[in-house]
């Protein structure tokens, strides 16, 4: 293992860190899509990328 391995290792490992320590932006989850209202686990905000797109969306027309 060279150098140049050793500094990719290190990089990767401080990317990893420093992502796990990055807030999600924008609106807390609760339980429900932000966009269509369906259950979902507490963790989410959105049930799947098409409502996500959508809320971004309309979101983003409002900041406008």
């Amino acid at each position: 293992m060279d150098e140049a391995d050793i500094a990719a290792e290190r990089l990767e490992r401080e990317m990893e860190r420093l992502l796990r320590l990055r807030r999600a932006s924008g609106p807390a989850p609760t339980g429900a899509c932000l966009w269509c209202g369906e259950t979902i686990e507490a963790d989410r905000r959105w049930c799947d990328a098409d409502c996500r797109d959508d809320w971004e969306r309309a979101h983003a027309l409002r900041r406008a």
